[in-house]
């Protein structure tokens, strides 16, 4: 029976995979799914409602689960549906996030007063919005490294109120008690206003009330138009530009040239009328509409779309943490019993998890078109899932459930690393000029994240080997030598890519400025990384070290590449600190000071380890 368990484990595991793959279902009448898949374009980048609706929630509280006020869930893009058709209805959901007591204060709430103590709705903070104006115009004027909590989490609110208050101007105003009605009145008085204002402005006798309802409309529609963000009316044939997309107030505007009102405004009016006034058979058709709108463009990016929607619902990244944290106990597990079975049954769990975290990665390069790193978030994804495949290989190598809990720990925590990061908004926005096209600066950006991975890859793989040594006594003469061989073929591989995307970033640099871009705290980093990863060989080399000094000085290049990573993140100078964020520098701190305790424990005399009897037979130390 034990030996068919690694084999149920991988089919239950790949059963579990299969059941977030499913295409979501409706949960009510209403075909919102359909919904959600609708393209828009949206800071240069065209995407799924659904995706508008992820990341407009992760930005106003730091996850994508809303429920209404009866405490009934509400998918993203219903939540969205509710903002933008129903806003005295989304008003009183509770979906701002606030960590401040001083902010609470401004608008005369405490924590009593929120969901979780830190969420809260519009309508708590709307009768105190003058007031807290006064206070982002006083935080603004000061430095973004020189502000105090207060100060900052000011600003994060007044982000995002403007998301939200800016998601509520996208497809309708939210104003009006008919928007459809009067999109229909504003069409079918159209030609007629038309030729009534250009009869006024001949000096000829006009309709003067209808000239007068057009100036309204004008003034509406202008309104809309400087307050809309979604640009969610595509060109007006497949002949135009593919990337003519239009705000709805835009298009409304825009009507004023043609003399009509274009198809998709009338269907989003429509739609908006459906929900509404609770008609789903109407709402259903409006969206069947919008999509057999676009079913004739010859634009590829509509088809990322769909998959992004897909991808979207299936969260392969939240799957496969979910996996890394099991094939890491199972691990632990293995070296207490079963250690045969056991490390096999980790090995596959984690090989799932891992070809996860390849299937997102490689998903998210078809949807943007651009290669695996393009910003923070996607190089924790790479780092881990480099560190996580490493860790696998050598598994596979040495059999003894170290690289099952290496990588199962290593793709954990880049997964919630690359979630934390994803709280900013879009993760796969449009790169800047100078990031776009370019071949050194894909070989660049690959290589470094590589040499992060493989870097620890051999902190982890040393860490694991310190607290067991001093912590325990399973720390056995075979495990040891064959850690000692894993680490220096990290560090070995981490020396070779780091190098490598080290010197592919100033060429890079030199073709994109015309020089290296000179004293560049990032590009120091780098460098650090190989000079210390260059000292760890040579020091082993030499015999200036042994397997406990070898440890140590893998654990702090944990430390080193942290910072390099983030760290200099954080300085708010150099051209790499369109990276900062604030809220990092705790955690960085905290898991520098890990690495120090580690240390600390590597460095305690080997009469004090545990495992000491079983390593001094063999001089491993």
């Amino acid at each position: 029976m034990k030996r068919y368990l690694p084999f149920l484990a991988g089919l239950l595991v790949l059963l579990y995979v299969a059941s977030t793959l499913r295409a979501p279902a409706n949960r009510t009448e209403f075909d919102t799914e359909s919904f959600g898949r609708l393209p828009v374009l949206l800071s240069g980048r065209l995407k799924p409602l659904d995706t508008v609706a992820r990341t407009s929630l992760l930005l106003l509280q730091n996850r994508q689960r809303v429920k209404n006020p009866a405490g009934d869930p509400l998918t993203p893009h219903q939540w969205l549906l509710d903002v933008v058709f129903k806003p005295e209805l989304a008003d009183t959901y509770r979906h701002f996030r606030i960590d401040n007591n001083e902010v609470l204060a401004l608008f005369h709430l405490t924590t009593e007063d929120g969901d979780g103590g830190v969420r809260f709705a519009f309508d708590q903070l709307k009768a105190h919005l003058e007031q807290f104006e006064l206070q982002i115009d006083r935080a603004a004027q000061i430095e973004s490294q020189q502000r105090t909590p207060y100060e900052r989490e000011v600003m994060k609110l007044r982000e995002r109120l403007t998301t939200y208050l800016d998601l509520r101007f996208s497809l309708q105003l939210p104003q009006s008690e008919d928007f459809a009605a009067e999109v229909s009145r504003f069409g079918s008085i159209l030609p007629s206003a038309l030729a009534a204002t250009q009869d006024k402005r001949d000096g000829k006798p006009a309709d003067d009330p209808l000239v007068h309802e057009l100036a309204e409309f004008l003034r509406k529609f202008q309104f809309l138009s400087s307050r809309s963000r979604l640009l969610a009316i595509p060109p007006p044939s497949k002949d135009t530009d593919p990337n003519a997309w239009s705000t709805l107030g835009d298009a409304l505007l825009g009507s004023f040239g043609t003399g009509a009102v274009s198809p998709p405004v009338r269907d989003y009016a429509a739609l908006g009328h459906a929900w509404r006034a609770g008609d789903p058979a109407a709402f259903n058709r409006s969206v069947a509409d919008l999509h057999r709108d676009l079913t004739n463009r010859d634009d590829p990016r509509l088809q990322r779309t769909s998959l992004e929607f897909l991808f979207n619902h299936a969260q392969p990244f939240y799957a496969a943490a979910n996996l890394y944290v099991l094939a890491a106990l199972v691990a632990f597990i293995s070296w207490l019993a079963w250690p045969a079975v056991l490390s096999r049954c980790a090995l596959s769990v984690g090989f799932v998890a891992w070809l996860l975290s390849t299937a997102g990665i490689a998903a998210r390069m078809y949807i943007e078109s651009r290669p695996p790193v393009t910003n923070l978030y996607s190089s924790a994804l790479f780092v881990g899932w480099v560190g996580a495949g490493l860790a696998l290989v050598l598994e596979r190598l040495y059999r003894n459930s170290v690289g099952n809990v290496v990588a199962g720990l290593l793709g954990f925590v880049t997964l919630i690393v690359a979630h934390h990061l994803s709280f900013s908004g879009d993760t796969m926005e449009m790169m800047r000029a100078v990031l776009d096209s370019n071949f050194w600066l894909t070989i660049h950006v690959v290589t470094i994240t590589m040499g992060y991975g493989a870097c620890f890859l051999a902190g982890a793989l040393a860490l694991v080997y310190i607290v067991r040594g001093t912590l325990t006594r399973s720390l056995d003469q075979a495990t040891a030598e064959s850690l000692v061989r894993m680490v220096y073929g990290a560090v070995c591989f981490a020396t070779l890519f780091s190098l490598i995307g080290t010197v592919t970033g100033g060429i890079w640099a030199d073709q994109s400025w015309g020089r290296f871009w000179g004293w560049d705290p990032k590009e120091n980093g780098a460098l650090i990384i190989v000079i210390w990863n260059a000292l760890i060989l040579h020091a082993r080399w030499g015999k200036l070290v042994g397997a406990r000094g070898l440890m140590n000085l893998a654990v702090f290049g944990n430390c080193i590449t942290a910072a390099s990573w983030f760290g200099v993140n954080m300085l708010g100078v150099g051209l790499h600190s369109y990276g900062f964020m604030d809220s990092a520098f705790f955690w960085l701190c905290l898991f520098w000071g890990t690495q120090a305790l580690v240390i600390g424990l590597g460095l305690l005399p080997p009469s004090l380890w545990r495992s000491r009897e079983a390593l001094e037979r063999r001089a491993t130390f």
